[in-house]
């Protein structure tokens, strides 16, 4: 009867530990559910044993729980204005991809003039007929190459006063977990790409960073984007205006000195076109410009219209882009891409009539991991 009485004990101290999360302690609290069925086959077999000194769902303590629901309640969304997409910037021209090896005439059923080769080719077109796209004067092209733009509409956020705590964007769309390292619960509502929320706590399990986003709500850090303040570089002067570029969180962050103004989410360079971490300044800016690169290889590009341009680093530039949405990814060349309403919100406060030529501060607030998902590294 004793170790019947026993064995009840730890079941309802079972279920005690999962209504009620605690703080994770050491590796133990991760060998939990291994530990208490060691403990339950023992009392089986009649041996006397001494209740697991662990938690099986590791996360906050019970008061740590009412501090953060506490601010859940008085701060349910990031205290941050949205800058409202404004379709005249966005669309102020006509984007299309070239599919392919691109045979170009000088008029409809004309005379081939000319070939753009098979890559990464982008123009802005002038006008179309029936079967045909004119993409510059004089130059025709057969509607059948050509494909519309994935133009994102997402713009990032203004902020006004100093952050109480931090915010991200939802990167990878996916049911919240209960506990940190918890499955994802089919019950909740699934937070999409693009979703702001604020952080109000962060916990360890097995080396990743799970935050608490809403009530019993927690997501994995390879999901979102953080946005993370960083010191200013002792070069910049106090009154001075700069962006300070996350390459690890993929986020930009643009200053007045100390004080933050806006954030949002970027795409870098890829791993073989890394972006160069370092302090630079805005040296040469263009409101529209080409760019191509890579000729012969497979992933040669070239770009038409692109908006935006701000140079920093040799022909490294912050700019907009209209021919994909997967920004919080690294994604290009080298540059530093925005959405076109972003880049536009960072050439009019960069201005050097207004201001001296801007800061570019580039960074990584941690490493890449190797063992990253395939779906967390550059979503199709």
């Amino acid at each position: 009867m004793k170790y019947r009485l026993g064995l009840v004990v730890i079941i309802l101290l079972l279920m005690s530990i999962h209504t009620v999360a605690a703080f994770p302690g050491d590796i133990n609290d991760e060998q939990c559910e291994e530990l208490v069925q060691q403990a339950l086959d023992s009392i089986a077999q009649g041996v006397q044993v001494e209740e697991p000194d662990c938690v099986l769902n590791s996360g906050l303590s019970a008061m740590e729980m009412r501090v953060a629901n506490s601010e859940m309640n008085l701060y349910p969304v990031p205290n941050v204005v949205q800058v409202p997409m404004n379709k005249e910037i966005v669309y102020s021209r006509t984007f299309r991809r070239l599919n392919g090896h691109v045979d170009i005439f000088d008029a409809p059923n004309g005379n081939l003039i000319g070939a753009v080769e098979a890559g990464y080719n982008y123009v802005s077109i002038v006008s179309q007929i029936e079967g045909w796209v004119q993409i510059r004067q004089g130059q025709w092209v057969k509607s059948e190459v050509v494909t519309d733009a994935d133009v994102s509409e997402f713009a990032g956020v203004e902020i006004h006063a100093p952050l109480e705590r931090p915010f991200a964007w939802m990167l990878a769309p996916v049911k919240p977990s209960a506990y940190p390292g918890g499955p994802p619960v089919e019950a909740y509502e699934k937070i999409e790409r693009y979703t702001l929320m604020n952080i109000y706590a962060a916990e360890e399990v097995n080396g990743w960073n799970w935050y608490l986003v809403g009530p019993d709500r927690w997501v994995q850090q390879i999901r979102v984007a953080k946005v993370i303040p960083v010191e200013r570089p002792a070069e910049i002067a106090e009154n001075e205006r700069w962006v300070a570029v996350d390459l690890f969180e993929q986020t930009a962050v643009a200053y007045e000195g100390d004080r933050m103004m806006w954030a949002t989410l970027i795409s870098s360079g890829l791993p073989q076109w890394s972006t160069n971490e370092g302090l630079f300044k805005i040296y040469q800016r263009w409101v529209y410009g080409p760019m191509t690169g890579a000729s012969g290889q497979p992933d040669f590009y070239y770009i038409e219209n692109i908006p935006y341009i701000m140079y920093f680093d040799n022909d490294i530039a912050l700019h907009g882009a209209y021919w994909h949405d997967r920004f919080g990814y690294r994604q290009s060349h080298g540059c530093v891409n925005l959405t076109i309403m972003d880049a536009w919100w960072l050439y009019e406060f960069t201005r050097p009539e207004e201001h001296n030529d801007a800061w570019v501060y580039v960074y990584s607030s941690d490493d890449y991991r190797s063992d990253l998902p395939s779906w967390a590294i550059r979503p199709r």
